[in-house]
């Protein structure tokens, strides 16, 4: 692992972008499961009739583990860099860190998250704008060369 001790500001910003949308979503996913009819959150369930649900319980859910507990683990990789090397098959990325690899996961799931939302809801509205844009500033920040060399594997450190 590149073993700077220096992290380099976009990576600081990325992991404000994980932490963001995780905490975000663990919220948002608990009060759709404590309420699955969205009236805690101001969601009227008629906004799923172009959806398979019947009520928030099982977006909630997804909203919870995928969008909030994925992103949390992913932020304790981008920052402890541990060794996940199990999981160095599940990107074509075999020089990056795993975690780095999640993170464009994250943002391209978020994107596309939100376009099925406002599919299903037959509406788009300022809250789809603004977290489209958040898995936007994910992918673009995670792109950047500064953060790629961050997390580039050297093979020769060990990586805690």
């Amino acid at each position: 692992m590149n073993q700077t001790n220096k992290r380099p500001g976009a990576v600081i910003v990325l992991y404000v972008l994980q932490a963001f949308l995780g905490i975000g979503a663990v919220g948002g996913g608990l009060m759709l499961l404590i309420d699955p009819s969205g009236e805690m959150m101001g969601m009227p369930v008629s906004v799923l009739e172009r959806s398979p649900f019947d009520s928030f319980m099982i977006p909630g859910l997804l909203l919870l583990l995928i969008f909030g507990i994925l992103p949390l683990i992913v932020l304790y990789g981008l920052v402890k860099k541990p060794d996940w090397e199990r999981y160095a098959g599940l990107g074509p990325f075999k020089e990056l860190h795993p975690a780095w690899t999640f993170s464009l996961y994250i943002g391209f799931g978020q994107i596309i998250w939100i376009l099925v939302q406002t599919y299903m809801m037959n509406a788009v509205s300022v809250v789809h704008v603004f977290y489209t844009c958040l898995g936007l500033l994910i992918l673009a920040v995670t792109l950047l060369p500064p953060v790629q060399k961050y997390f580039m594997l050297d093979g020769s450190a060990e990586r805690s």
